[in-house]
């Protein structure tokens, strides 16, 4: 399978994800105190957010980079050929990502959902409109 099809096929995964993870906002932001939907959100954001670096290095890999494999080579990359904006913030998303998949705990739990909510949401969402764009321009 090619690389263009194969991030367009990919980036088509990530574009229904990120629209749950929109919806999901609305509805945590309601009632944070609900821990199934604290749970649910959490693991639609790790989704999410792993579904838009493995677009990103699909994207990449489309466009002549190789070797990326990591998300942290993957975001260096991305930054430093300009499609991503605040590199640092990306590595600290994914580090949360990992944080809440491997281990629950209500605190740290309640300070990424503040991160996403204030943070991770919107350097995912600029990723997901220059993707977008990017797609659409093809």
């Amino acid at each position: 399978m090619g690389y263009k099809i194969k991030w367009h096929q990919k980036f088509e995964n990530l574009e229904r994800a990120f629209l749950r993870l929109t919806e999901a906002i609305d509805r945590i932001k309601q009632n944070m105190q609900d821990n199934l939907l604290v749970a649910g959100f959490i693991q639609t954001y790790e989704f999410t957010l792993e579904l838009a670096w493995k677009t990103l290095k699909d994207y990449l890999e489309e466009q002549g980079f190789i070797e990326i494999e990591s998300p942290k080579k993957v975001l260096r990359t991305a930054f430093k050929e300009g499609f991503i904006k605040d590199c640092e913030l990306w590595l600290k998303a994914v580090d949360d990502r990992n944080l809440t998949s491997h281990i629950y705990n209500e605190e740290i739990a309640k300070q990424v959902i503040t991160d996403i909510l204030e943070k991770y949401y919107f350097i995912i969402q600029d990723l997901y409109f220059i993707l977008k764009e990017n797609k659409n321009d093809e």
